[in-house]
């Protein structure tokens, strides 16, 4: 064993067509030693460049495996969120192996592949999870720096929170003592009114009790129902991204920051080695910072040979660090939608499938940054807590992480969220089920074809969503369908509401045995991805990140993604990671402080 940890400070890479962004426009390469590489241009590393990037002292190079995102409609433009995957050019276009918990269904798994990450392709919505969520990886870690009031003031400090695109009173729709209002990541509220937002008061007014409104669900207790936010700037009614944040052209135009797109790193690696045709390698004195995202983070490591021993070299690798929990305890959230067919002809169906009513939109978005696609997917959304003396929990443990925290989200869009039938308007809510339990666990692997031979590491990963596998996870996505199905019944719906969109969908009355069903034959991945670089304490044997997130038993390496949280949070995940990064980037600081 290595006491110290071994020293991990060069990386390879492969460079297609690659791109240099910045104030420099020479980068050599094989002659330049950077204090700090940053692999991956995504949610958190655009984060971390910037900061570590404040100090001249230090020389940052950031590493994108994919295009830039620049002049992209589909990303820009808010609305067009559900552009942006799957199949596309700016998606690594990743698919799961079969899941027991859908019926043995593999399903598409987005990941964003461009500049920006996941943060560019995302749906938008901004939602920190619960106090508790960040206190029990404070109790986890050992390390109360990721408690909730540890970690307040790094939401605030990532976040601008914006005037809504329609400039529109928001007193009372938000809780401006929580937010932020000189970062870099926008956040506001719904920018355009629609027709269901009466409508929705009024529900949530009829129902109470559990749909009580509240004014912010990003306080740290998040139960209740109000106005939905996202991550749009609103005087520019565009999506706020890592990358049109953090990366925006006057830090760009830093000659301490170089960003290099089209290049995806295999591996990190101490010694020397030789290059080859289609690799070069890169040498950092100070960190390299893995911000590759919950899939490719725990693949570089693998690849690396840093993972468990056995495993690596049944596939033909040579083993370097013992860590099995890399690409392990893999945590995601369900979700399910529902949608009727609805008496209106103000939902947004008709941009979705008809290019001359959308082209005109965009015209419009284009010349007065206002109208209906400076909104996301939602304008409503609400957090709901199972009671604690369920049924539910009798025989197993409730898995929030703590008597304030909700176990599902709901949220209300409209237009039809998926394929858009030729006619018709809808009205869709959507329940994501927040608290996995403990065996819904999936993986990362390598995709070994050749038994014995070390796999291609810029092959796609082996990917295991682990959804639905515990025994409250169906229980709970059930309550959760119950309950859009409640919301969907208030009497304010009347008149408004016609029949189902689909005639399989479960009604008011349906048995449970008719709504599990429907909820193993349609639930997919919400696509918050977690886990699989988990941080543990100090000195701990499992995990893979200590609190500090640097690599176990390895010096010169840290990780900042969301592969370090060890339980998803009951929300969003794009906040959390934000946040996460923006501390990250303090401790990163402090260590290289000379």
């Amino acid at each position: 064993m290595l006491a110290q940890g071994l020293s991990l400070l060069a990386l390879s890479f492969f460079a297609v067509h690659a791109t240099i962004l910045g104030k420099d426009a020479v980068l050599t390469i094989e002659s330049t030693n950077y204090d700090f590489i940053i692999v991956g241009g995504g949610t958190a590393g655009n984060v971390v460049a910037n900061r570590l990037t404040e100090n001249p002292q230090f020389n940052v190079l950031l590493l994108e495996a994919g295009p830039s995102d620049a002049g992209v409609l589909e990303i820009q433009i808010p609305f067009l969120c559900t552009h942006t995957t799957p199949q596309t050019a700016w998606d690594w276009n990743y698919t799961t192996v079969p899941q027991p918990g859908l019926n043995g269904v593999a399903i598409a798994y987005p990941r964003g592949h461009v500049l920006g990450g996941s943060s560019s392709v995302n749906c938008l919505v901004y939602t920190r999870g619960s106090r508790a969520d960040f206190d029990r990886y404070a109790a986890h870690t050992g390390d109360d720096g990721w408690s909730w009031n540890n970690m307040l003031p790094y939401f605030k400090k990532s976040e601008r929170f914006t005037q809504p695109s329609d400039r529109h009173n928001t007193t009372g729709q938000f809780d401006p003592t929580v937010h932020g209002f000189s970062g870099l990541n926008s956040v506001s509220l719904p920018g355009a009114a629609t027709g269901i937002d009466d409508i929705f008061s009024a529900a949530i007014n009829e129902l109470g009790s559990d749909f009580a409104f509240t004014t912010d669900t990003n306080t740290g207790n998040p139960l209740g129902f109000g106005w939905a936010q996202a991550v749009i700037d609103g005087p520019t009614a565009s999506r706020s991204s890592s990358s049109t944040g953090y990366l925006a052209a006057e830090f760009l135009s830093r000659s301490n920051l170089h960003v290099l797109l089209n290049a995806q790193v295999s591996r990190i690696f101490s010694g020397s080695l030789h290059d080859s045709s289609d690799q070069s390698l890169l040498d950092a004195q100070k960190e390299i910072v893995l911000s590759a995202g919950s899939i490719n983070t725990p693949q570089i490591l693998l690849n690396s040979g840093i993972g468990d021993n056995a495993t690596l070299q049944g596939i033909g690798i040579d083993p370097v660090i013992h860590l099995p929990a890399v690409g392990m305890n893999l945590s995601d959230h369900p979700i399910i939608t529902l949608s009727w067919l609805v008496n209106s002809s103000t939902t947004y169906d008709d941009f979705n499938r008809n290019t001359t009513i959308l082209n005109e939109e965009i015209i419009k978005w284009q010349t007065t940054r206002e109208g209906p696609l400076a909104n996301g997917i939602a304008q409503h959304i609400g957090f709901v807590r199972v009671p604690d003396n369920s049924s539910i929990f009798v025989n197993t443990v409730n898995p929030t992480s703590g008597p304030n925290s909700p176990h599902f989200e709901i949220f209300v869009s409209n237009f039809l969220l998926g394929d858009t039938p030729p006619d018709g308007s809808y009205l869709s809510i959507s329940a994501i089920m927040l608290t996995p339990g403990s065996n819904s666990r999936g993986s990362v692997s390598l995709n070994a074809s050749l038994p014995g031979s070390p796999p291609n590491p810029f092959q796609p990963p082996i990917i295991d969503a682990g959804l639905l596998l515990s025994a409250t996870d169906v229980p709970l996505m059930r309550e959760a369908v119950r309950n859009i199905l409640r919301l969907a019944s208030a009497p304010a719906w009347r008149g408004y509401i016609m029949s189902p969109a689909n005639s399989s969908q479960p009604s008011y009355s349906a048995s449970d045995t008719e709504i599990e069903s429907y909820i193993r034959e349609n639930s997919r991945s919400a696509y918050h991805v977690v886990g699989t670089a988990s941080m543990s304490p100090e000195g701990g044997k499992v995990g893979v990140t200590n609190p500090d997130l640097t690599l176990k038993r390895v010096r010169g390496v840290r990780i900042v993604d969301a592969s370090v949280l060890p339980y998803v949070p009951a929300g969003h995940t794009q906040a959390t990671v934000y946040a996460l990064a923006e501390r990250a980037s303090d401790l990163i600081k402090d260590a290289n402080v000379e």
